[in-house]
């Protein structure tokens, strides 16, 4: 019954529930377009804000505390992306590009996700640990870096060049610098800032993901041509992820609960920074793939069965 309730409580909510009303507006055949401009304008505001918000939980977090969990949170976050590129060229024929940009969506976090694991975390009755929001922030970027690289090895210039221009790009550029200015700035600092960045983020964020499934709906031709091995990817590559990220928080010393969440947040599929760092730097990646998978699969999946998964394996690693 909990993992229902999760299920409906996280799908009618106005950030998913836009995301379907984007899709319908292009089934429908309805003449809804978002200027490119504009479209452009969130997608600068939603990348800095992540990067803001998360450097804020970095900065209240102490050092101490937060060395093995965030070492643990970079490791995973940069093999995960890997994982997911080789099983998704290898099994579900994807092109390398669109492999890619999937892959940089495995390898960031999905924030929904983490408040849903949380929330079971919560009604499980089982203790976690509060650095979990500073984590979120550690993992949100690696894997949209090394997604975005795995689609230019094949162009000229070598690793270095790649690299200079997945850093220097205004996607990574702009969560990687929010995360800095989050994080030397503290939360009393970016308190002045909040009304703007903070406070509005949900609802640019509903009108972003309306896009986004205009986008979806448009290419969804995509994913149906690939068949079913994206759909069981899109099952096995949660749990893949989880169970081993679950595994190891509790091997590490962290909370039952908290490894749950943090197995939540690995196994998770980003559908807010990744699709913004995605549709800016690989436009030729097809959204039908990366966004149906993330969010259309997934999502509902880790809601409905893998969070229960992750807490499970928690509790019985806690009680051997």
């Amino acid at each position: 019954m909990i993992a229902v309730d999760l299920l409906i409580q996280n799908l009618i909510s106005p950030v998913v529930l836009s995301f379907v009303l984007g899709m319908l507006a292009r089934w429908v055949r309805s003449d809804l377009e978002i200027p490119s401009a504009i479209y452009q304008g969130m997608s600068i505001y939603l990348l800095f804000a992540i990067g803001l918000k998360g450097g804020v939980s970095l900065s209240e977090t102490p050092v101490s505390e937060l060395i093995a969990p965030a070492g643990l949170t970079l490791v995973l976050g940069a093999l995960t992306p890997l994982s997911a590129f080789f099983l998704l060229r290898s099994f579900g024929k994807l092109s390398r590009v669109d492999a890619a940009a999937t892959a940089a969506h495995y390898g960031s976090v999905s924030a929904v996700t983490f408040i849903a694991s949380l929330e079971a975390v919560k009604l499980a009755g089982l203790p976690s640990n509060g650095y979990l929001p500073a984590l979120l922030a550690v993992l949100e970027v690696p894997g949209i870096i090394i997604g975005l690289l795995l689609a230019r090895q094949s162009r000229a210039g070598g690793l270095k060049s790649a690299l200079h221009e997945v850093a220097t790009g205004k996607s990574i550029f702009l969560m990687v610098g929010g995360l800095v200015i989050g994080a030397v700035c503290g939360a009393t600092k970016v308190e002045g800032v909040a009304p703007f960045f903070v406070t509005p983020f949900k609802g640019v964020l509903c009108l972003f993901l309306l896009e986004l499934g205009m986008v979806a709906a448009g290419r969804i031709g995509d994913l149906k041509s690939a068949g079913w091995r994206l759909i069981v990817l899109g099952c096995f590559l949660p749990i893949f992820h989880g169970t081993i990220a679950t595994s190891l928080a509790m091997w590490i010393g962290m909370a039952p609960g908290g490894a749950a969440v943090f197995g939540a947040m690995v196994s998770s599929a980003s559908y807010i920074a990744a699709p913004a760092a995605v549709r800016i730097a690989l436009p030729q990646a097809s959204p039908g793939i990366y966004l149906t998978l993330s969010l259309g699969v997934t999502f509902p999946f880790n809601l409905a069965i893998g969070i229960p998964i992750y807490l499970k394996v928690a509790a019985y690693l806690y009680q051997t």
